[in-house]
């Protein structure tokens, strides 16, 4: 009987991702929503198409890829960032080194942008940002977007950085060529060092706790000392002393 385990190993070995590591009743009721919806019977019955079919494939990576992401999301968060962060890193070293890690269609690293730019010029800001799924990363290089991703922006920085475009509002270049955008596999690949801030939010909560537990050691290893992780708000780490964290504000961890 072909099942969500054998799914898992032969998925495995076409995307090099591990859905073992994600919350198994959550990720099975996705996919099994997904392969109905498609008009399949089982899981053996989709692998089979999805082997000769690469539309149906990145069609089922972007469903399996949370892509839910909007500007200033938890807009009081980035005014932490922005008012008692960002002033004690950049007292320490310029530039900064920064990582928006699984940062799905851009509007993280493009918000971290913005808020850093109120201290720098955009000349010496870069920011890595990072996701699995490359499609949201296509999306993220184009930086179009529908105004329900603006809804938290201050007035001033959408006035200042955004063009509408139809119903759509376009990014302006000098925050876009602050990014770098790359595809990294936060549960598979290995992870840079002497970061100054690494930005990983509403993401960890699909992941098992083992995966959660190995992810946090590996950011704690990426930091510097003094360096900050920024979590999203259903993220708050319990145990921050476990990964040589303290807590510098609520969902801000700074590395010993």
């Amino acid at each position: 009987m072909y099942d969500y385990q054998e799914f898992i190993k032969n998925f495995k070995r076409k995307s090099g991702i591990d859905l073992s590591l994600y919350k198994e009743a959550q990720m099975k009721r996705r996919l099994t929503s997904f392969y109905e919806k498609k008009g399949f019977r089982s899981f053996a019955e989709l692998f089979q198409e999805m082997e000769n079919n690469q539309e149906l494939f990145h069609e089922l990576l972007d469903r399996i890829t949370i892509n839910v992401s909007e500007f200033y999301r938890n807009a009081k968060r980035w005014e932490v960032l922005q008012q008692k962060i960002f002033p004690r890193l950049l007292n320490e070293r310029k530039p900064l080194k920064i990582w928006s890690a699984a940062c799905s269609t851009g509007e993280e690293p493009y918000t971290i942008a913005m808020v850093l730019s109120n201290y720098l010029p955009f000349s010496q800001i870069s920011i890595l940002a990072t996701d699995i799924d490359q499609n949201a990363l296509q999306k993220a290089k184009l930086a179009v977007y529908p105004e329900r991703s603006l809804q938290e922006v201050p007035r001033d920085m959408k006035e200042k950085y955004f063009t509408k475009e139809g119903s759509f509002y376009r990014l302006a270049p000098e925050i876009t060529r602050t990014v770098t955008f790359k595809r990294h596999n936060l549960l598979a690949d290995p992870y840079g060092q002497d970061f100054d801030l690494i930005v990983c939010r509403n993401v960890l909560i699909y992941f098992t706790e083992d995966a959660k537990n190995d992810i946090y050691h590996k950011f704690s290893r990426a930091l510097r000392s003094g360096g900050v992780l920024f979590v999203g708000s259903t993220e708050q780490i319990f145990n921050p002393s476990n990964y040589r964290f303290t807590t510098e504000d609520t969902f801000f961890y700074r590395k010993e």
